[in-house]
């Protein structure tokens, strides 16, 4: 059983993406969510794989939906 906690740079990891620190930033600077009504999933700059991880992960409120969630929440800073 996995008891670790998922962090921002795993499920950078876990989407394929850069996921060092300044790699994090540079993306969160490039992908703006800037439309209150835009929904994490609905972002066009994700892969059909990437929605899907996202999307599963917080219909399932797995162990990935807080990360997730905080994904979303920098996105919109």
């Amino acid at each position: 059983m996995d008891t670790n906690i998922p962090t921002l740079q795993a499920l950078f990891e876990q989407l394929g993406l850069p996921s060092q620190d300044a790699a994090i930033e540079t993306f969160l600077a490039q992908h703006r969510l800037l439309e209150s009504e835009t929904r994490l999933v609905q972002a066009d700059f994700w892969t059909v794989s990437q929605r899907a991880f996202l999307q599963e992960s917080l219909m399932e409120d797995s162990d990935w939906a807080e990360v997730v969630d905080q994904l979303d929440a920098l996105l919109r800073d």
